[in-house]
């Protein structure tokens, strides 16, 4: 495995709100506010090296990647793509709870074997993450740039650096940083709060 380092890149706001609705699977673009988000990530990271960009197919994710990388081109993973919410997709918090109370109680308290109705199975999801994450391992990049969805930074973040990120995290337009130590494992760096106030040295270090 020659890969360093990963940057993961939630896209930015779409049509529709994906701040407030539950898209999932369902292809919506970016808005005028999520394109901005993408650019100020894009100033953010300036000229920070990246030997691979990766998105899913989903445009809010490939056009968000293009906006940061415009100088390079960008890989799709059929695999990054977001869960699929099922008859959830779509809907805001408010409108789940009061279509499906008593699976909202459960999806809310992490009850056991809670599933999306009519959507992906959550072991299914996370095994196709994990497929596409292998393929990326082994690639001959040293350094990775995915600018994907909310779900799949949590999964790669769990597998990889063994850490479960917040419930709200990563908002969108946020990114998450791991980094490989010489001993193979993975520990999460430094992530950006808002692109257009982040820290100076959040990216200052470069790959070796």
């Amino acid at each position: 495995m020659t890969l360093r380092r990963i940057v993961l890149v939630r896209h930015g706001e779409t049509e529709g709100g994906s701040s407030v609705r539950f898209y999932g699977s369902t292809d919506v673009d970016l808005s005028a506010e999520g394109r901005e988000q993408m650019r100020l990530v894009a100033a953010a990271l300036g000229a920070t090296p990246f030997d691979r960009v990766v998105a899913s197919p989903l445009a809010r994710s490939w056009r968000g990647a293009a906006l940061v990388r415009r100088d390079g081109s960008v890989q799709l993973e059929p695999d990054f793509r977001e869960i699929h919410f099922g008859r959830w997709e779509g809907l805001t918090r408010e409108e789940i709870q009061a279509q499906d109370p008593v699976l909202y109680e459960d999806w809310v308290s992490g009850a056991d074997g809670f599933e999306f109705p009519g959507g992906e199975r959550r072991a299914d999801f996370r095994a196709r993450v994990k497929a596409g994450t292998e393929r990326l391992l082994a690639s001959p990049a040293r350094s990775a740039l995915l600018v994907v969805h909310k779900g799949v930074i949590r999964i790669l973040t769990e597998e990889l650096a063994g850490e479960k990120l917040g419930d709200d995290e990563p908002a969108l337009g946020e990114w998450v940083e791991l980094t490989r130590k010489p001993d193979g494992t993975w520990y999460r760096g430094r992530r950006s709060s808002n692109p257009d106030g982040v820290d100076a040295d959040v990216f200052a270090q470069r790959s070796s």
